[in-house]
């Protein structure tokens, strides 16, 4: 999720040999935005697709989409904000608020059977990737290979959700889990790529930059 229009070092163009300069000196947000939505997903998609079952999982989920995925990735929009970069900005701030409306549901919820709406959230939230991933398509190759992947996810998991089979997960919900666990290593290899290649100031793995 980061971007070309706040020039930072896992968005702008590359050579070879090193990635370009944060800009003012200003360290670059986004490979914590970029962690704090991979192992948020991660987690998450493994209950997706029904790899882990076990009682007390949601609680490991809700405490990571309150403070990696939603707190921490909000902050790195703000921080996006600050540097010019609205692509970054506007990438980092909704989902950090996303995985905070996901704690907002899951714990303030009253249980009730809401399948039709929930389909309907995460149906919105594939529109909005959707739009994203075309401005994506501006940034780099590790970038938008997150956001074709979580477009996709999040079409599966609106479709499983109407599918309304909870125990176990409708197969759409499963194949978004699968394709979840997916888009969650691609976004934490964009975040490492990012942290090594600005750490050793040259480009050790490549982004592919557009």
């Amino acid at each position: 999720m980061s971007v070309t229009d706040g020039r930072d070092a896992s968005a702008v163009s590359e050579t070879p040999n090193a990635p370009a300069p944060s800009s003012g000196g200003t360290a670059d947000p986004a490979p914590l935005g970029l962690a704090g939505f991979a192992m948020t997903t991660f987690i998450l998609s493994f209950v997706n697709a029904n790899l882990i079952s076990e009682k007390g999982s949601g609680d490991v989920i809700l405490g990571l989409a309150l403070f990696y995925g939603g707190i921490a990735q909000l902050l790195a929009g703000m921080w996006e904000y600050r540097r010019g970069n609205t692509f970054g900005a506007t990438a980092f701030s909704s989902f950090g608020a996303f995985w905070l409306s996901y704690w907002g549901i899951v714990r303030l919820g009253t249980g009730g059977d809401a399948h039709k709406t929930i389909g309907l959230y995460l149906f919105a939230w594939f529109l909005f990737t959707g739009y994203m991933t075309v401005a994506a398509t501006r940034t780099n190759g590790a970038v938008l290979a997150v956001f074709v992947l979580l477009t996709i996810t999040f079409l599966c998991l609106a479709i499983g959700a109407w599918q309304n089979a909870a125990t176990p997960p409708a197969a759409m919900t499963r194949i978004g889990g699968w394709l979840g666990i997916l888009t969650a290593l691609a976004a934490w290899y964009a975040s490492f790529a990012a942290v090594v290649n600005e750490t050793h100031k040259r480009q050790l793995f490549p982004t592919w930059p557009r």
